[in-house]
């Protein structure tokens, strides 16, 4: 079953809603998931397994762990789950304070009950009491599970004590119906906030209903999923947090600008997310820009009216080490920074060693678009290319143009390891391939990984790779691994966020039959 259908309604039709002022009934599971897979994960959990758990016990009748020094009760308390932490204080006299002087961990699905049909009004409830009733500090709290329109003055309290209590990690999620409903501006006086995670909200009108003396002083990352919103206002977002160092977008409306200006990011990951331009301005620290365009390995179709071409723009970001995946023929490139090579001034990123793409190779104009690419980042180590079939393919493809303008530096002098996803078999992909073994005199490894209609159609891969496997390699002892998909339908660039940190955040190795 296609993932994009799994309820009646497209991954795209959901973006749509983004737009509109409705949304269906059924759906909003599909988009619950999709958020709650990349909120960050809760420090405490109900389920945890108990280490001593089988270990013998003597039961004399003798409290020894209420003997332990309180710094150390409190530490454990501070690992349980809210109803456990918040029982201890019914053990005995010695215990009702320490709950209240640990800072507090919430997770409010942690409230559901263990049986029976989920009470939204309960647990909505025992959130409100719970925050009345503990003094702070609130060390990180998840809501997730109420639906914030049917009880607005709740949520309007709950800020009030988040701010008051000093927050410091908030995932904050309005169960979604509906998506655009207005996230209150007094979010913006929990000054104490480390992490910030916003689901299913249109932002504040920050020209209107904001103060500009506003700030997030402390924000180290900050996360917008499935999040309603202007160029203003994440604009604002981004000045208003001065020490911000990780930027999630999940699901964007269509249309919006990101103008990046920031002494301290390091990481944008953008996934389901077409923005019209990504201007990087002035970004010394940034690292990684990372885009997916897609949901679990597959791509929607944008509803009538919809784009996904944009502009992406690099100024000053002399530590930009990872980009991708770029679209040539959808993304437009622009370095405006300049470096002097040989004495003469060109427009390259010289500081990017990894690079992914995806790149439809029936499409002439598409595949034009590469040695610009190419050349823009004359220092690549690493290229990941996925190939996707052509929206509209040309009749004939000549990769003749490749050996036009020149020697592309990065192939010749430093490209060291390719990674090609789900080759189709095409002539063209053959021969792109082709040019690069005969021309990389660094190249150590060559990873192809062939889709599997390769296999089911009865063509001879083995004919269709000679070219490739024949051809004269510039170094003799690159290594050439060719692995079948696991892939049944074929599929667009697989993506897992929690390997975004790592050092190349695209080898996700997710083939393993090799041929």
């Amino acid at each position: 079953m296609e993932p994009q259908q799994i309820i009646d309604h497209s991954v795209s039709y959901m973006l749509a809603l983004l737009e509109s002022d409705r949304t269906p009934d059924i759906g909003t599971s599909m988009l619950s998931s999709y958020i709650h897979d990349y909120i960050p994960r809760a420090p405490v959990t109900p389920v945890a397994t108990l280490s001593l758990s089988g270990a013998p016990w003597v039961s004399d009748g003798v409290d020894r762990i209420s003997r332990l020094p309180d710094d150390l009760l409190r530490n454990i308390i501070a690992r349980l789950p809210i109803k456990d932490a918040a029982r201890t204080a019914t053990i005995g006299s010695l215990w009702r304070p320490l709950w209240l002087s640990v800072p507090l961990t919430l997770v409010d699905s942690h409230l559901l009950p263990d049986c029976g049909a989920h009470s939204p009004r309960a647990v909505t409830d025992a959130v409100s009491n719970i925050f009345a009733a503990h003094p702070g500090p609130f060390r990180c709290v998840h809501l997730t599970c109420t639906n914030m329109e049917e009880h607005q003055g709740e949520m309007a309290r709950w800020l009030d004590a988040l701010a008051a209590k000093g927050v410091e990690e908030l995932i904050f999620v309005n169960r979604p119906q509906p998506m655009d409903l207005r996230l209150p501006s007094t979010l913006f006086s929990c000054a104490s906030l480390t992490r910030l995670y916003l689901g299913v909200w249109r932002l504040p009108d920050t020209a209107a209903a904001v103060s500009r003396h506003a700030t997030f002083p402390n924000l180290r990352e900050l996360g917008l999923c499935f999040s309603v919103m202007e160029d203003r206002d994440l604009a604002f977002l981004l000045e208003k947090s001065p020490v911000l160092e990780v930027l999630v977008i999940v699901g964007s409306n269509p249309g919006v600008r990101l103008r990046l200006v920031s002494h301290s990011l390091r990481r944008i990951q953008l996934v389901f997310t077409y923005l019209e331009d990504i201007n990087v301005v002035d970004a010394p620290l940034l690292e990684k820009i990372l885009h997916w365009s897609t949901f679990g390995g597959y791509r929607p179709n944008l509803r009538r009216g919809m784009t996904c071409r944009s502009t992406i723009s690099i100024g000053h970001a002399p530590n930009l080490r990872t980009i991708g995946y770029l679209e040539p023929g959808d993304n437009e490139i622009e370095v405006s920074n300049t470096a002097i090579v040989a004495g003469t001034k060109e427009r390259i990123v010289p500081s990017v060693q990894i690079l992914a793409i995806e790149l439809q190779f029936g499409s002439l104009s598409a595949l034009k678009k590469v040695p610009g690419y190419l050349r823009s980042f004359p220092n690549l180590e690493m290229l990941h290319v996925q190939s996707r079939t052509a929206k509209e393919p040309t009749r004939k493809v000549n990769l003749k143009f490749l050996q036009e303008g020149g020697p592309i530096k990065c192939v010749m002098q430093t490209m060291k390891k390719v990674f090609f996803y789900e080759f189709q078999g095409l002539k063209s992909e053959v021969a792109f391939l082709k040019f690069i073994a005969e021309r990389a005199q660094v190249l150590e490894k060559m990873v192809v990984v062939v889709a599997s209609k390769c296999f089911s159609s009865g063509d001879d891969l083995n004919a269709k790779l000679k070219p490739l496997t024949s051809a004269k390699w510039s170094r003799h002892d690159c290594e050439l691994h060719l692995f079948k998909s696991p892939l049944s339908g074929g599929g667009a660039p697989s993506s897992c966020h929690q390997l975004a940190s790592a050092f190349d955040p695209f080898d996700l190795i997710y083939y393993q039959e090799s041929l």
